[in-house]
């Protein structure tokens, strides 16, 4: 699909400061949440951009995004960089080169399906923002005690014996809130939509769709818990304001909601910002005490998804990934039993040995380059996060 989005710039001065918004803080459970890291100015200074309103006068955030053009900016800062948030102008110059060589070959590319690519290009050195070293905070030893294969799901090697040992991803249930953002190979589409007092996100893959109420009600009971949780929002100036509580144990903040599962103690806040026609800046900080040391920040650029249009996601209709990975399984089990019975005792085989990868597609057999077969179901190379 040929990209329509516009290749503009904002900014072309790349510095080393943090450039914000107006100074307001949220309070969480123990810290205070980062003011609004704007990236998408590249290191250079604000621009006059006046938001748009609706008719009822509240900014105007609706359309279709997508975090498509985040290609090539990693979750965590490489550690030589140390507190710098944005590239130099060499560094800077690869990247855009980088983005021109993926709009050549996702534009050639032939066959049935193609991954999405970006079109444009950041300075910023990481997603994350704070800690200003660009680094995921420690785990805590309460959350260590709580990693287990089904972090990975069907890209990892099992074992599986019961449907609980699949992410929600693997059964079509739920990529979570961060996993249903952070870019993966494709399907990275997002709709706003807003009404007086309401605003909505639809997730392209998954089909999840949030509704956020900003007329001030007040959270639902903390007995009752949600996937995504229960999300309500109000106004800063021209900046959403979303704050999340009453979400379970069963996702994570990786690519894709794999990874380390968090707690159900978990608060996120979101911030959005129209900063251009074409841009809204998307900020969310993790509060989870009993999983990460401290609190950790993301903000990202999302611009207008290539076609405009969230495509179907017809998930459960054509998921064989839990059915064929516990078939494989018991499979496996019983040529272990012929081998022994035979006298062989050997080392169980994984289930991306045979060649095949999450989803049924090629995955990471013998020979197989690191990385490879990553793909078959938006894979991401850091969703074990």
């Amino acid at each position: 699909m040929t990209p329509t989005r516009t290749l503009s710039l904002l900014g072309a001065a790349a510095t080393m400061a943090f450039v914000v918004s107006a100074s307001f803080r949220v309070s969480t459970q123990s810290h205070k949440v980062p003011a609004l890291v704007i990236t998408a100015y590249n290191g250079g200074s604000p621009t006059n951009y006046v938001t748009p309103k609706t008719p009822w006068g509240e900014p105007d955030l609706q359309g279709v995004w997508s975090s498509d053009d985040t290609s090539g900016i990693p979750r965590e800062r490489p550690a030589e960089l140390d507190m710098r948030l944005y590239q130099t102008d060499q560094e800077f110059a690869a990247r855009k080169k980088q983005v021109e060589v993926g709009v050549q070959r996702g534009q050639n590319a032939t066959g049935s399906f193609r991954n999405d690519f970006a079109t444009r290009a950041f300075r910023q050195t990481s997603l994350i923002v704070d800690p200003p070293d660009g680094r995921m905070p420690m785990t805590t030893p309460e959350a260590e005690k709580r990693r287990a294969s089904r972090d990975r799901g069907t890209f990892g090697d099992g074992p599986f014996n019961t449907f609980e040992d699949f992410t929600l991803y693997d059964r079509c249930i739920t990529r979570g809130i961060v996993g249903s953002v952070l870019r993966v190979i494709y399907g990275n589409g997002n709709r706003i939509a807003q009404s007086p007092g309401v605003v909505a996100f639809s997730y392209e893959m998954i089909h999840d769709t949030r509704i956020i109420y900003t007329d001030g009600r007040p959270h639902i009971g903390q007995s009752i818990r949600q996937y995504l949780g229960d999300s309500r929002a109000r106004w800063d100036g021209d900046v959403l304001v979303v704050e999340t509580t009453n979400l379970t144990d069963k996702t994570s903040i990786g690519g894709n909601g794999n990874g380390l599962r968090h707690s159900d103690k978990m608060k996120i806040t979101e911030q959005f910002k129209r900063v251009a026609d074409d841009i809204i800046q998307y900020q969310f900080t993790v509060d989870d005490p009993v999983t990460y040391a401290r609190p950790f920040t993301m903000s990202m650029p999302l611009t207008p998804l290539s076609g405009g249009v969230l495509l179907p996601y017809e998930c459960h209709e054509g998921n064989l990934a839990v059915q064929n990975a516990l078939s494989a399984e018991r499979a496996e089990d019983r040529a272990l039993a012929d081998d022994l019975a035979k006298g062989i005792k050997r080392p169980r085989r994984g289930v991306q040995e045979s060649g095949v990868g999450g989803g049924g597609t090629r995955g990471r057999g013998a020979g197989a380059p690191a990385g490879a077969g990553r793909g078959g179901r938006g894979g991401d190379p850091e969703d074990a996060n």
